[in-house]
């Protein structure tokens, strides 16, 4: 099962290499594997997140979410997304920007910096109403009782996390926008600019994730009828099997899961830039990285393991609350990319532990 699942992983890391060494030497070859243990490093909470949403989907969507998905993942964000920032913040056009990546490396690795408080303001502010709308929610299961129990409470309050979300936007722009960091060490004022992009990122989920949820919902409602017909049919024997997302509602899904690994890539293009200001070496190790990402929703979904270990999930949104903080942080303030990995990987262990010691205890109890 292992090996099936990781079988393209394991031929993109091969073919990544390999084009590495054949672009820049052995060399390149130490890059490439850094950039993707970085990678990895910095997106393990982004597959836990994504197999939650996976497991709805059928089979044909969960193909397309590691085929289609991947290539989007890969070209998309690892390759097209650096070089259409800098045509955008520099206003140039895309070919110029590419021209201006492979000629001249340094003053492309300043416009990316340039262009960072933006970047950084629209991935944290997508990222912080996805922690914001799970820890407002009533879950059944509860991994920190003592705060999720009276935040649940407050959830209840209509629109309370976007609220929260403009709040914490307008306290980051005028906070850290009015001295973002620029290259050099400069800072300039980017207030205006931090507002916009986080506006934007705001009602990117609020669209992409309203339109997968109603879809979602009218599915649900459709399997709904559906066993309670079947039940009335058998005469109360038993529901049958749960219906997967297809259709509409997968694809508006496929498009939320898209949108959601673009947001978690901004850290890890932004932190590549630390390493090498190559964009061909920069797509080949983040790429090789994303391909594992993607494996590891798909393994982590036909294992069943968020059914197993069921703390892993509230881990996950903790590591995403957090990627969002630091996101706006890094507007004015630089953070090592070590520190933003570690706080994703000690959430998601501390949340398989205690998933762990819950286990143990049930089985004990029984």
């Amino acid at each position: 099962m292992l090996l099936k699942t990781f079988r393209w992983a394991f031929a993109v890391t091969a073919l990544g290499l390999a084009v590495g060494v054949l672009y820049d030497g052995w060399a390149a070859l130490g890059i490439v594997a850094i950039l993707s243990v970085l990678e990895v490093s910095l997106s393990f909470d982004n597959a836990v997140i994504n197999a939650g949403i996976l497991k709805k989907m059928n089979a044909f969507w969960q193909k397309i979410f590691l085929t289609v998905g991947i290539v989007i993942a890969v070209f998309g964000m690892r390759l097209v997304f650096p070089v259409v920032i800098v045509a955008i913040s520099a206003r140039l056009s895309p070919w110029n920007a590419v021209h201006l990546a492979l000629t001249d490396k340094q003053r492309y690795q300043e416009l990316v910096t340039d262009a960072h408080p933006s970047i950084a303001a629209f991935g944290g502010m997508f990222l912080m109403m996805i922690f914001l709308d799970f820890i407002l929610e009533d879950r059944e299961i509860k991994w920190l009782g003592r705060l999720e129990r009276p935040l649940a409470k407050l959830g209840r309050v209509d629109m309370l996390s976007v609220c929260v979300a403009l709040v914490v936007l307008l306290v980051s722009a005028i906070t850290f926008g009015a001295h973002a960091h620029q290259h050099g060490g400069v800072h300039a004022d980017k207030t205006e600019t931090v507002l916009l992009a986080g506006v934007g990122g705001l009602i990117t989920y609020m669209v992409v994730g309203g339109l997968s949820g109603f879809f979602e919902q009218r599915l649900e409602d459709e399997e709904e009828r559906e066993r309670e017909a079947e039940q009335r049919a058998e005469r109360g024997k038993g529901p049958g099997s749960p219906v997967k997302l297809a259709g509409k509602a997968a694809f508006f899904m496929f498009l939320y899961l898209e949108v959601l690994d673009a947001s978690f890539s901004f850290d890890g293009v932004i932190g590549a830039f630390a390493i090498t200001n190559d964009i061909v070496l920069m797509a080949l190790g983040l790429g090789i990285g994303a391909m594992y990402v993607r494996s590891l929703t798909v393994y982590l979904v036909r294992q069943g393991t968020l059914d197993d270990y069921v703390y892993l999930e509230h881990g996950a949104h903790y590591a995403i609350g957090a990627l969002s903080v630091i996101l706006l942080v890094t507007i004015q303030h630089e953070i090592n990319e070590i520190v933003t990995g570690l706080i994703g990987v000690v959430l998601i262990g501390a949340s398989f532990w205690s998933s762990v010691r819950r286990n143990r205890a049930l089985r004990t109890a029984s």
